[in-house]
């Protein structure tokens, strides 16, 4: 898998977690639900500021150089993780094509919501429970603005779920409740195949 190839799917990957946010951002209202397969499966538009454990550092101004540090923090990470992928092409021959596709679909995932953060408050009206956001509007700064989540598993019921066991279910006790994107699956996915079937690769 050359170099070509790793990038045009890392293109690949990002134009279809934009295009759906895009779809989503500009055609459900906050919190708007499209039931795909009913009992277990829906559309939820929702949006997160996409700060670490919902941490802000706020100044007086309002500013939030808390979500600026860690949008910084996510592109330096691209940064290292696009060196990473390189070197192994370049200077590990024996790399499997599953660490390279893994890599990228890391990359892809992290830039997908890095472009959320850097420019939907510029180039987006903000969404509310009542309206749908418009192209060319303007809600936030550079990096200021929100993730769009979208994706909704509402498995079953669990209310009488342990207190440790809490994190497993949402407000409404469904078990797996929570709501995430593509770039998110993107990350998940590769993270879980790196870790069982690729670590003996980098342990060497």
């Amino acid at each position: 898998m050359n170099l070509k190839k790793i990038s045009l799917l890392i293109l690949l990957l990002l134009v279809a977690d934009q295009a759906l946010k895009i779809w989503v951002k500009t055609h459900m209202h906050l919190d708007e639900a499209i039931m795909v397969f009913p009992d277990w499966f829906q559309l939820r538009f929702i949006e997160n500021s996409g700060a670490a454990f919902g941490m802000r550092i706020t100044t007086s101004g309002g500013y939030d150089w808390g979500k600026l540090l860690l949008g910084i923090f996510r592109i330096v990470m691209v940064g290292v993780l696009g060196w990473l992928l390189i070197y192994l092409h370049r200077n590990r021959k024996d790399t499997p094509k599953g660490v390279l596709v893994g890599l990228a679909l890391i990359i892809a995932g992290a830039l997908g919501n890095i472009l959320d953060s850097a420019f939907y408050g510029l180039i987006f009206s903000e969404s509310t429970p009542y309206t749908v956001a418009q192209l060319g509007g303007h809600y936030a700064g550079f990096m200021m603005g929100k993730v769009v989540d979208m994706f909704y598993f509402p498995l079953f019921q669990w209310n009488s779920v342990p207190r440790l066991l809490r994190f497993l279910v949402d407000s409404n006790n469904y078990f797996f409740g929570a709501i995430f994107n593509l770039a998110d699956a993107y990350i998940s996915v590769a993270v879980v195949y790196l870790l069982i079937f690729q670590y003996k690769f980098f342990s060497k």
